[in-house]
């Protein structure tokens, strides 16, 4: 089937073309046309009034929404969060694990892989984030403590097989973690540092070996000194690292996102939500992880006061972004999907070029989504 999206203002890494129509030939991106342009038969015609057109959005870091985590291993959990996600413009994302005991981990990404084989009508799941249980105990942040273990890649192996792990988050400090960071690169999986009290020279041994991830960039882990740069130095020092970034003004501070997006550029920097199962619903109290966080005005804390994830939508810290920073869209939206596909390995995606997957969004000017297409399949949000 082929569908023609005419009437867009298209906006992609590098281009920004106002009045243009984009063919979309089954799943894939046929064409895009500019007005001047005689436009093509398709079967359908959906007309974007002018609207703004991205690339759907990566969130590559979030555990729930709705009242639903992706540790609940439900498959009735995973459509509400998926469907919910298309809601705030994501496409596609990567299921993210809590610090939990295997078994739960286990029924979790059982629970993915067969979402991906259903009939499903939300954002598509494009691998896992293991985020934990490999940290260190002194900053554990809003994990939870009892199931924290050293890296074990055999235990990596397990879930792999069950459905493809794309991302492991672990404090590189622990032992073992030179030899554990090895052996993810050797499995194709993107190490990433998290959680962590390392020093700069703990990081250079596992950037060399491949990292060249950072996880929630600037929380949990050590900060820059003028006489010990720690993990926040070496994520502004080394170019080839791209940095996540919490952008709910709880997280970072307006004047920090400006500064990293100053030093980094949106070239290296990949927006994430962090949310938890409170993001979309009203404040609360809400499990994570087997503990209790209460969300009070829109701030997610455990007991001991830890921020305990965010509960932003991702089309919120879009906006927060292009407020605080200014950036072209053209440029801002390499953040969204492009930088997370290409660092990741996650296919043709983030682009609104032909050959290209045809994940898109129409937004409002203000990034609130009205629609979007999922493999070139029109969704009503």
């Amino acid at each position: 089937m082929k569908t023609l999206i005419t009437n867009a203002h298209v906006i992609s890494p590098e281009v920004d073309i106002e009045n243009a129509s984009v063919l979309i030939d089954g799943k894939i991106i046929a064409g895009i046309y500019l007005a001047e342009e005689p436009l093509p038969a398709a079967d359908k015609i959906v007309d974007a009034e002018g609207k703004m057109l991205l690339p759907g959005f990566v969130d590559i870091h979030f555990h729930g929404r709705s009242g639903h985590d992706f540790c609940d291993g439900k498959i009735e959990s995973l459509k509400t969060i998926a469907f919910e996600k298309l809601k705030d413009g994501v496409t596609s994302f990567l299921g993210t694990t809590l610090t939990v005991e295997e078994a739960m981990l286990s029924t979790a990404i059982t629970s993915a892989s067969e979402y991906m084989q259903s009939d499903y009508s939300g954002a598509k799941i494009l691998g896992i984030h293991l985020e934990g249980p490999f940290f260190n105990p002194k900053c554990v942040g809003a994990q939870n403590p009892d199931f924290l273990r050293l890296p074990d890649i055999e235990m990596v192996k397990r879930l792999n097989s069950i459905f493809p792990v794309k991302k492991v988050s672990y404090s590189i400090e622990l032992d073992g973690a030179i030899q554990f960071t090895k052996q993810l690169v050797d499995m194709g999986i993107m190490p990433a540092c998290a959680h962590s009290a390392a020093k700069y020279s703990d990081f250079k041994k596992v950037w060399a070996l491949g990292l060249k991830h950072m996880s929630h960039f600037c929380n949990v882990m050590t900060p820059l000194h003028h006489l010990e740069i720690g993990l926040v130095g070496g994520g502004l020092l080394h170019k080839d690292v791209y940095i996540e970034m919490i952008c709910d003004k709880i997280h970072l501070c307006p004047e920090m996102i400006q500064l990293l997006f100053e030093i980094k550029g949106p070239e290296k920097i990949m927006l994430i939500t962090d949310a938890m199962r409170g993001a979309g619903m009203a404040d609360g109290t809400y499990d994570l992880g087997g503990m209790k966080a209460t969300v009070k005005d829109g701030c997610a804390r455990l007991d001991s006061g830890a921020v305990a994830g965010s509960t932003v939508l991702y089309s919120q810290g879009l906006r927060n972004v292009h407020e605080i920073t200014g950036l072209p869209l053209k440029e801002l939206v390499k953040t969204t999907s492009w930088n997370q596909a290409r660092s990741l390995n996650l296919g043709k995606l983030g682009k609104i070029e032909s050959s290209y997957i045809a994940d898109l969004v129409i937004c409002e000017n203000d990034f609130s989504p009205l629609m979007v297409f999922v493999d070139g399949r029109q969704i009503l949000i």
